[in-house]
């Protein structure tokens, strides 16, 4: 198929412009829609991450050396240029994802906007503290930057994912080399175009592409002073042992499956709405997925009568065209790894409410699906499935769903719908969860962190807490008295 002329020119962007290199391994940009070809981008070869890690050395030292508002003036540039050209860039990453547009325009390309301009705010005001002691002495602490940081993007949302991690790195003062996932590998590279026409200098946000090995060579080189990854379980086990081997500080934020409980006593309407946001928005491709839906059993079918009721009014087709809401999964790997989870949950006794079929169309699509009377004990109530499948479980009082809805190995989300505020709180003091929300769901603003516990990840996104993870503290003594010895 023939795709409009918005794709990046080359397949790295180093040293503030567009490398190739023939000799690195070719990797198709497939368009989920219709499993096409798109575009093809080259791994990078040693010598092109030798050219990226080189150059981010070289632009971290002048880029720390500014002023904090003056790093700042140049991210919040970079948030304008976006939103300025946000729909060309959505229009890639729907191209990239398959995500229909209708959702790329107001989820993607905004939200790394979003994150630019907040941290670009902030920049001025990342400092240290004056610490008086007695006597006169005193100390000071200087927050300072870590060097060059890597990050590693999935597939869901390359390019807000690229700026979660860029945004904070370089408003701290860092350089960062960033690797998408060869899955969606396009989004990432206009980021550091635009980046660039903002006034970074060159070098300081440096775009890879590659597999993992690509990512395993970044992680062990010395030179990499820290490292963020978004992505699975499994990878994010491997990539915090090659970096503890350097004792480089990480960042992971990985998988869930999340718990979305719905008392007797909520809005139907808005408690149906969370639990469609947090399942089936991205075809159901996103970490924080409420996926686990817990009904009071009060209201166990009026909630899966009309939850069907407005399953009506998915519209599948073509992505680019704005009213369609309902897009395909990433790829054909990923189809079918959800397509073995509607098998199990089959072969296991879930009843089947909705979906569960594969569309008659080419591009990788399956139905929203809804699975009743699942118990805790199945597999698809103890696995991440990263696709549009809702288990719904039954539930009679708080202290026994809440029980439940803590036992997993997983901790990155978790929701409540009540009318009962108190309730609310007390339960969403009760999760286990890194993420919580209160008669919403899914909702991330760059303002609040955003992260997990145990398997669902270290350390946080977003907020101050991001401040943190991209820069160190430097306690300084300054002595004013004379200093006695005891020879």
């Amino acid at each position: 198929m023939t795709m409009p002329d918005i794709r990046p020119e080359g397949s790295h962007f180093i040293d503030g412009r567009y490398r190739e290199d023939p000799a690195g391994d070719p990797i198709p940009v497939i368009y989920p829609a219709t499993g096409e070809e798109i575009a093809r981008v080259r791994a990078a070869t040693p010598d092109v991450i030798e050219e990226a890690l080189v150059s981010a050395l070289r632009a971290q030292k002048d880029w720390a050396a500014l002023k904090g508002a003056e790093r700042g003036r140049v991210l919040r540039r970079a948030a304008d240029l976006i939103r300025e050209r946000n729909r060309d860039l959505s229009v890639l990453e729907t191209y990239d994802t398959g995500k229909p547009l209708s959702e790329t325009l107001v989820a993607d390309a905004l939200s790394a906007a979003d994150a630019l301009e907040w941290f670009g705010g902030l920049a001025a005001a990342i400092a240290g503290e004056h610490i008086p002691l007695s006597g006169g002495d005193f100390v000071y602490t200087r927050r300072e930057p870590l060097g060059v940081c890597l990050g590693i993007g999935a597939w869901n949302y390359p390019t807000q994912i690229a700026a979660w991690k860029a945004a904070p790195a370089l408003a701290c003062g860092n350089a960062m080399i960033f690797k998408p996932s060869e899955t969606t590998p396009l989004g990432a590279l206009k980021l550091a175009e635009i980046l660039c026409e903002a006034g970074a200098p060159p070098g300081l946000f440096n775009v890879v592409q590659g597999r993992g090995d690509v990512g395993a060579r970044l992680v062990e080189d010395p030179r990499v002073a820290k490292v963020s990854l978004t992505g699975s379980v499994p990878t994010g086990t491997r990539l915090y042992e090659a970096a503890a081997r350097g004792l480089k500080p990480v960042t992971l934020e990985l998988g869930g499956k999340s718990p979305l409980l719905v008392f007797e006593d909520a809005d139907l309407e808005s408690a149906i709405s969370g639990a469609i946001l947090g399942n089936f928005y991205s075809s159901g491709q996103i970490c924080s997925n409420g996926t686990r839906v817990f009904l009071q059993r009060g209201i166990k079918e009026a909630f899966l009568s009309r939850l069907t009721e407005r399953l009506k009014g998915v519209r599948m087709g073509d992505p680019l065209d704005e009213t369609t809401n309902f897009g395909p999964l990433v790829s054909e790997r990923q189809r079918a790894i959800v397509e073995g989870y509607i098998r199990k949950a089959l072969e296991e006794g879930a009843r089947l409410i909705a979906g569960g079929r594969r569309p008659d169309r080419p591009g990788f699509w399956i139905e929203p699906t809804v699975f009743a009377d699942v118990t805790d004990d199945m597999t698809l109530a103890r696995e991440e499935v990263f696709g549009p499948v809702m288990a719904v479980l039954d539930f009679d009082s708080e202290e026994e769903v809440i029980a439940r809805a803590n036992a997993t190995e997983f901790g990155l989300s978790a929701g409540v719908f009540t009318a009962d505020l108190a309730r609310a709180h007390r339960v969403a003091a009760a999760f286990e969860a890194g993420t919580c929300w209160i008669n919403a769901y899914n909702l991330t603003p760059v303002e609040a962190p955003f992260g997990g516990i145990r398997k669902s990840g270290i350390g946080r996104e977003n907020g101050w807490a991001a401040i943190e993870h991209y820069s160190r503290i430097k306690s300084v003594y300054v002595g004013l008295n004379r200093v006695e010895a005891p020879f």
